[in-house]
């Protein structure tokens, strides 16, 4: 065995360990961290295919951002897991049943996948090589000229539901003071600032 498979087979264990851990840790600031550690080694894999750019990707945005957040997230809302898992026992038929679904699924789309013998063939456009166009060239290249609408699709999608989830989870609470910028903007020296005369030796 090479180097390189041994490389391999090293960051595929993890990655799949881990990714297995996240699902199955019952403390989710352990969940976070397997999901950071699969990030990781998800990266390894990427610079073994010489998908450096992807691999820095993954490693800064997924893991220095948005597994970070959840993190965050997870440590500071202090969620009271117990009461969570009360209904967990009421929806165990509904998730079986569609779990048995998916997998039936999976079995069928791999029991029944084969190797088209034309994608075996060499690309309609040829990969560059390295000395010609770099890895991060030729990805811009591609996202921005064959897929440029697909990609913009992508980012509506993520505008969406970043809209989506700031509706569903921006609530009026009884009690609590709420930031008004329009008020804010409106005042004036008069409305802001209240001048009171006080007697000598008396409060207001």
């Amino acid at each position: 065995m090479t180097v390189t498979a041994a490389f391999f087979y090293l960051f595929a264990t993890i990655t799949i360990a881990s990714g297995f851990m996240v699902i199955a840790s019952r403390n989710p600031v352990q969940s976070v961290l397997f999901l950071i550690l699969a990030f990781v080694n998800a990266a390894g894999l990427f610079l073994m295919m010489g998908a450096e750019f992807l691999a820095m990707i993954l490693v800064i945005v997924y893991v220095g951002a948005v597994a970070v957040l959840f993190l965050f997230v997870v440590m500071m809302l202090d969620v009271d897991f117990a009461a969570l898992r009360q209904g967990f026992l009421q929806y165990l038929p509904i998730g079986g049943v569609i779990g048995v679904i998916f997998l039936l699924e999976l079995i069928l789309v791999v029991g029944a996948y084969s190797i088209d013998p034309g994608l075996v063939r060499s690309p309609a456009v040829p990969i560059p090589s390295p000395e010609v166009m770099t890895n991060t060239e030729a990805l811009g290249q591609v996202l921005y000229t064959r897929y440029f609408y697909f990609f913009q699709a992508a980012g509506l999608i993520l505008l969406v539901a970043m809209i989506g989830a700031i509706v569903l989870t921006l609530r009026e609470r009884v009690g609590v003071r709420r930031q008004d910028i329009s008020k804010q903007n409106a005042r004036t020296q008069e409305t802001a600032v209240e001048v009171r005369k006080v007697p000598f030796r008396q409060g207001i």
